[in-house]
């Protein structure tokens, strides 16, 4: 979580989200850093407006079942998460030798890497 976290403290203070940023933060706050993981994140987060992301998971309803409202930071807490999966994910795949086709862009193969 301490990966997404640098990565919008980045995009707060206006700075570009890369390798050497986001690993600079990171081992600012004393975070042992994996490069997989952060080249992960950064290539999850490249076509991704962090703004409007957090805006949106801030308005989305709360699903049935769930508090009456939800504050806009818990939205931005689920975005984030939904982030670092994807990033884990990618770097997952990369470590197992992933290949550059279309099948994982639309979901399939994803149940190997959940055993």
């Amino acid at each position: 979580m301490e990966y997404v976290y640098a990565a919008l403290i980045l995009n707060e203070s206006g700075e570009e989200i890369n390798e050497d940023n986001l690993t600079d933060v990171l081992e600012a706050a004393g975070v042992d850093v994996e490069e997989s993981r952060v080249k992960a994140l950064v290539a999850a987060l490249e076509d991704v407006d962090i703004d409007e992301a957090v805006d949106e998971a801030a308005a989305a309803p709360v699903a049935a079942g769930g508090a009456a409202a939800a504050p806009a930071e818990g939205g931005a807490d689920e975005e984030a998460a939904e982030e670092e999966e994807a990033a884990e994910e990618e770097a997952a795949e990369e470590e197992a030798g992933g290949d550059d086709d279309d099948e994982d862009a639309d979901g399939e193969g994803l149940g190997e890497l959940f055993g």
